[in-house]
């Protein structure tokens, strides 16, 4: 593993064992990756590299435009998404493959809550990625789903992977209580474009069993 900062930003880098194998980017928690990895190795999986981001200002470099808090307790967030983007495909990706063996068969972009919501997100601002995973994904994000909808992504990803947990809707929030309903939804529409998809629902609340649930979202898009 490498380990390196830019822009306050920590990126850790799991280089496959063979050259010319796919990369995903998963903008996580700190430590997560390693839960993730470890999930993966006992599922058995294909060879590749995972980019791990962490430090993200979430509600802000995830979040793709702002809106006001969506409870009592919350903060709002400020639209960061593009700003972070850039540093992603312009800093952060060229230093991090300078680590890896070869050109990557595809590169892939990952994350869970906000970060799948930003993983969505990212194919409709550049073509850098041809898979995308979006784990328990903030798709409730007002107005997420009339963007996707009435916006065609730079390149047509090759796999995208949603997921969520049977309870995240089971609540009065205004906004998440959409998110399953708006999940099905940009799941359907992209398969009806030609897109190979898959939603999967898995028992529990939005905070049960994460490494788990994106330990299935990588394995799922790393399927040839």
């Amino acid at each position: 593993m490498k380990t390196f900062t830019i822009g306050k930003k920590e990126i850790s880098v799991y280089p496959a064992k063979e050259a010319g194998r796919p990369v995903i980017y998963l903008n996580s928690f700190a430590s997560e990756a390693g839960k993730i990895l470890g999930v993966l190795e006992k599922m058995g999986h294909p060879d590749f590299t995972l980019v791990a981001i962490c430090k993200l200002e979430w509600d802000h470099d995830m979040a793709p435009w702002d809106i006001p808090p969506i409870s009592k307790l919350d903060t709002p967030c400020t639209g960061g998404a593009d700003d972070y983007l850039k540093l992603l495909t312009e800093k952060i990706m060229p230093e991090a493959e300078k680590n890896i063996d070869g050109e990557p068969a595809w590169r892939g972009i990952a994350g869970y809550s906000l970060a799948g919501l930003f993983a969505i997100y990212s194919i409709y601002r550049t073509d850098i990625f041809s898979r995308a995973a979006s784990m328990s994904g903030s798709l409730w994000f007002p107005k997420i789903k009339e963007f996707i909808f009435e916006n065609e992504p730079m390149k047509m990803p090759e796999r995208i992977y949603f997921s969520l947990g049977d309870k995240e809707c089971k609540t009065r929030n205004k906004y998440l209580k959409v998110v399953q309903k708006n999940t099905e939804e940009i799941e359907n529409f992209y398969s009806e474009k030609g897109i190979n998809t898959v939603f999967k629902l898995n028992p529990g609340n939005h905070y049960v069993n994460a490494a788990e649930r994106s330990a299935a979202g990588l394995l799922w898009i790393l399927e040839e």
